[in-house]
């Protein structure tokens, strides 16, 4: 029996080091992007299945004559395993302030060490099961926070996102293809034309999927009429959401299109569509007893295929979420860190980062991202996702249910209008102050 431990301790060694050898390899941004995923598994399959154990700790099931619910118990291991994740991140983010070239010792870190961070980020879930109750729920509290700052963030880089777009469609910077002196007028005139037909071709482009992306919006609002204001039942309140994304759709072109706004159709209905689609979400998270979610209301069972289909939506977006906004250079980038390393795709190879090639000409190189800021961005999605895997620590819904009940609801709908609050400040403020510069 101690040799087939013995064995096993080996073989769990050995393949800890495998995998920490295969990442260093590859872009520290992914293994943070698995790690992250790694946990929100672990959090779900606790959350499914670990009812039983958490009942056999007397700091945890501390209930005097009065049992706690299995929602409650679902509620607490999700909450303990993102806060050793949020632990996690957080020290990471901490350690890492203030890096600003790749010359600094701490890079290494960042890029290194996965053993060491693999053992410290389950040795830390693992202490989390230790704590009393009171201490999940002051960090509870916080989660609600910290999922709104991440819904924030994640606003502001998708309007960042738009603009940016737009601004490297409809740039004016056709005159590059003249750098080189024609050897000919005939040559200088094909070079012209060439250069009118790739700018027409841009704003065909752009005014086709500014007037896509309106159609999509309008008609996927009306097909949310359809699911979510069934005949015969008063659904006031899904109307008014529905009817307020079209007005906001619409306000948006209005606006954008205005002459004294420096705006663009094609951020307008990118936006749009987001709206549209939040509009979605939120009203496909109303409990499923609810008789204006035309959706679920008809059929109360809930298939596995659906909690896998359901649970894997999560974890996609909040990963994508997560690594687009901790990769971006859009807030606190190191002052040497240049704007333009945030056009890099983000799951793109870091072998000049992590200095494993060429290091002597690398030496002193300034790193395109803020590694704190990063950590930081994945301390606050392990909040968010704390709270979509527990109903917003809302147990009035079916426990097997993820992120449904009317707290979801009133979240994404307070985030749809932000947002539309957030780009119609981008539009209007540069009238309203005149002598100030916005990017």
């Amino acid at each position: 029996m101690s040799c087939l431990a013995s064995c096993c301790a080996s073989l769990t060694c050995g393949l800890c080091s495998s995998v920490a050898s295969g990442i260093s390899k590859k872009s520290a941004r992914l293994a943070y992007c698995g790690l992250f995923g790694l946990s929100l598994i672990v959090s779900w399959i606790l959350r499914e299945v670990g009812t039983p154990l958490l009942e056999k700790f007397p700091w945890i099931n501390t209930s005097d004559g009065d049992t706690h619910t299995k929602e409650w118990y679902q509620i607490q291991a999700v909450l303990r395993v993102s806060l050793g994740n949020f632990l996690f991140f957080g020290i990471l983010s901490l350690i890492m302030i203030g890096i600003k070239d790749q010359n600094d010792k701490r890079d290494s870190w960042h890029h290194g060490g996965w053993c060491a961070k693999m053992i410290i980020w389950a040795l830390l879930v693992v202490l989390m099961f230790f704590l009393p109750n009171v201490v999940i729920s002051i960090y509870e509290t916080i989660s609600k926070f910290g999922a709104g700052l991440f819904l924030l963030v994640q606003v502001i880089i998708l309007l960042d996102g738009v603009h940016t777009w737009n601004d490297a469609w409809v740039a004016k910077d056709e005159q590059k293809w003249l750098v080189q002196i024609p050897m000919s007028h005939h040559f200088l005139f094909l070079t012209l034309l060439s250069n009118n037909r790739t700018g027409l071709f841009r704003y065909v482009a752009l005014l086709a999927i500014s007037v896509g992306c309106y159609l999509a919006a309008f008609t996927f609002s009306g097909i949310l009429f359809i699911w979510f204001n069934p005949s015969g039942h008063d659904c006031g309140l899904n109307v008014f959401f529905i009817v307020m994304t079209m007005i906001l759709a619409f306000v948006f072109a209005v606006i954008a299109l205005n002459p004294s706004v420096n705006g663009s159709l094609l951020p307008a209905s990118v936006i749009s569509v987001y709206c549209a689609y939040v509009c979605y979400t939120a009203l496909s998270s109303e409990p499923h007893d609810y008789v204006c979610n035309g959706l679920h209301n008809k059929s109360k069972a809930v298939t596995i295929s659906t909690l896998v289909l359901g649970m894997l939506t999560t974890v996609l977006s909040v990963l994508y979420s997560a690594l687009r906004a901790g990769s971006s250079t859009t807030f606190l980038s190191p002052p040497s860190s240049p704007k333009s390393a945030g056009k890099k795709l983000l799951l793109e190879g870091e072998d000049v980062e992590e200095g494993t090639e060429n290091k002597k000409d690398i030496e002193g190189r300034p790193v395109s991202y803020s590694y704190s800021f990063f950590h930081l961005i994945f301390a606050l999605a392990s909040m968010y996702s704390a709270m979509l895997l527990s109903g917003w620590t809302s147990s009035s819904e079916s426990s097997d249910l993820i992120d449904v009940g009317w707290t979801s609801v009133w979240v994404r709908i307070c985030s749809q209008w932000v947002t539309a609050g957030l780009y119609i400040w981008t539009l209007v403020a540069p009238l309203l102050f005149p002598d100030r510069e916005f990017f």
